[in-house]
């Protein structure tokens, strides 16, 4: 990943409202918007072409509770870093699928730059810059990657 590049980020979002949203706030974070997907073989297609270095990903997609099997094909084949967005979070397996985390929606607008902004900074560094901010959770596996699981743990 080239320090002087934004971040590529990929949208998987069935309501084409919320996707136009979130990609406004993708550039607005100064990150690169660089595809949408509204079903789970468009998703897939996208990742593995575009190889963005991160996805956002809903759960429930055009054609069903998709996006889990979305994000553990982008943890395994496209090289990029998943993150769920959704409201339904009862139907994220305990190992995050391979997700970095999850953003539970509803969610503001100021937390979603907050949460690209502490993202970009865990995928550039290696390490995270402290806890994660409020509305953000991490997965273990990423929490103890990034180097937060003890703040976590304790906090």
């Amino acid at each position: 990943m080239s320090q002087g590049r934004p971040l590529e980020v990929l949208i998987v979002e069935d309501e084409a409202l919320l996707a136009h949203e979130l990609g406004f706030l993708v550039r607005e974070a100064g990150l690169s918007d660089v595809g949408h997907a509204m079903t789970s073989d468009e998703a897939r297609r996208l990742a593995r072409t575009l190889r963005p270095n991160l996805a956002l990903v809903d759960v429930h997609l055009q054609d069903g509770p998709t996006g889990v099997d979305v994000v553990r094909d982008i943890a395994g084949h496209s090289g990029g870093v998943a993150l769920f967005m959704t409201a339904n979070l009862r139907r994220l397996p305990e190992d995050f699928a391979g997700a970095c985390g999850v953003i539970a929606k509803p969610y503001s607008e100021q937390g979603i730059k907050t949460a690209l902004a502490y993202l970009e900074t865990c995928l550039r560094g290696g390490r995270a810059p402290g806890p994660p901010p409020v509305g953000l959770t991490l997965s273990p596996v990423f929490a103890r990657r990034w180097g937060v699981a003890e703040a976590m743990e304790a906090g």
